[in-house]
């Protein structure tokens, strides 16, 4: 028998449904896996009611009475080994390139235990504000690290997680921006890949674990090998579902770099690699100009909006606006931990919409639209139609905030969804991922949360180490 839970009395529910309804005094009911009933709380039926239920010994029951309850946020973009590098003094103040060539001799020395560790640690944060499903995109496979170590670690967090199987095979030498050390030979990258997809990639509804395929980026992959990896994913057909990853047009660099190496923009690169379709969604995507915004919208290509990490880069402002209004999905990502110094999906919803506004459109983006985003807009860029929303057959991934916090003071009296985006992001209260309890009263009770800091600090201090040869 699955096991049930009950959440009834929720301030606001909001569901994400078809409708978007938002219920006053919203309850629903979870069994297993998957949500069963959704509705006001007076409305509940008699089986889910407690005291009631003929089963109530396996049925547990949650007042989220003062909380407002959603469905969990979802991260399209992050690179979870990162959180080892944040506030690195040299990379404080550089632009990506200078940032990456700032940190790429630290990061030679990565090791197995420091992706574990900084995947729990990653994966934790997220966890705490509101996340409950993520992707990562990996790419450092040197001294022994595989994106096994990440499935692992991944399944004892418990968040729902896309592993993207990054890659680098355009070295200095050949014109790219990585150092050689970080290389891989193509045929093994494409090995490797496959391995991975037949080892741990589940496409059933409500999966905990899926593999994604994703070269790193136009400066650090050939065209040859984009071409593959797209081939690749391609060749498991439509019920495996395989999908693709990478960072496109995120920086004036790149797109410099791609004039002067492809000859053309970043735009017209994806197309010439296959990398278009509703199997692709790119990371940033600050500098596309109105006919690639328009080609994504007809091919269905998804994009994963990071705006700390662009704002912190310097690196632009994404046109969301203009690719929400020409049908382009698109999800949020924290994006690098060293690169945004955070994992807070919650703050990443504030910034969506405080970021389309800064240029002068107080309607460039509403609290509700950046809480869809978060949540719809992620499902649809990873291809997830189980996730996002909260209605009877959609996984039991469930979220809620306590509006009594004293930054939603004087903002929760007057519209609560509004003030969860628009006031100070606070930590969850309560979450669930797949019917499981993972946050309980702002606590995460299966993590010992001091002890992987301090796990992670010293696996960070160590990293750091190595790379000046201590």
């Amino acid at each position: 028998m699955n096991s049930r839970t009950v959440v009834t009395n929720a301030e606001c529910l909001v569901t994400m449904n078809k409708e978007r309804e938002e219920i006053a005094d919203g309850a629903l009911v979870m069994e297993g896996p998957q949500i069963v009933w959704v509705g006001a709380t007076a409305d509940l039926p008699a089986e889910y009611k407690e005291h009631s239920a003929s089963d109530s010994s396996s049925t547990a029951f949650l007042d989220a009475r003062g909380k407002i309850v959603l469905p969990g946020f979802i991260n399209t973009h992050h690179h979870f080994f990162q959180t080892l590098t944040r506030a690195v003094p040299a990379a404080q103040n550089g632009v990506l390139f200078d940032w990456l060539r700032a940190l790429y001799p630290i990061w030679s020395g990565v090791r197995p235990e420091d992706v574990r560790v900084s995947t729990q640690v990653a994966l934790t944060e997220l966890l705490l504000s509101g996340c409950t499903t993520s992707s990562d995109h990996h790419y450092l496979w040197q001294n022994g690290t595989r994106l096994d170590d990440q499935f692992e670690a991944a399944e004892e967090i418990g968040v729902r997680f896309h592993g993207t199987r990054g890659s680098v095979s355009l070295g200095e030498s050949k014109g790219g921006l990585p150092p050689d050390w970080m290389t891989e030979e193509e045929s093994d990258i494409l090995a490797e890949s496959r391995r991975l997809v037949e080892t741990y990639h589940d496409a059933t509804r409500f999966s905990m674990r899926r593999v994604v395929i994703g070269p790193a980026s136009p400066f650090s992959v050939t065209q040859e090998l984009m071409r593959e990896s797209a081939a690749l994913a391609r060749s498991f057909g439509p019920e495996m579902d395989v999908h693709l990853h990478s960072h496109l047009a995120e920086t004036l660099d790149e797109e410099a770099f791609c004039m002067e190496r492809f000859g053309y923009r970043p735009g017209t690169y994806a197309e010439e690699v296959d990398w278009l379709g509703d199997d692709v969604w790119h990371a940033h995507c600050v500098h596309l100009n109105e006919e690639e915004v328009g080609r994504f919208a007809r091919t269905g290509t998804g994009a994963a909006h990071c705006p700390t990490s662009n704002m912190r880069l310097a690196s632009g402002i994404s046109p969301v606006r203009a690719m929400r209004d020409a049908g382009v999905n698109v999800g949020l990502g924290v994006d690098g931990s060293a690169s945004n110094d955070g994992s807070n999906l919650m703050e990443e919803v504030r910034q969506c919409l405080l970021l389309q506004r800064v240029m002068g459109n107080p309607k460039g983006m509403t609290a509700r639209e950046a809480l869809e985003i978060a949540t719809l807009g992620g499902a649809s860029v990873l291809g997830r139609d189980d996730v996002g929303a909260l209605a009877p057959g959609m996984a039991a991934d469930v979220i809620g905030f306590d509006l009594s916090a004293l930054t939603f003071a004087g903002g929760a009296v007057h519209d609560p969804v509004a003030a969860l985006v628009f006031c100070s992001p606070q930590p969850v209260d309560f979450s669930f991922v797949n019917g499981r309890l993972l946050v309980e009263d702002g606590v995460p009770p299966h993590i010992d949360v001091p002890k992987l800091a301090e796990r992670h600090n010293k696996a960070a201090r160590a990293l750091l180490r190595r790379s000046e040869g201590g």
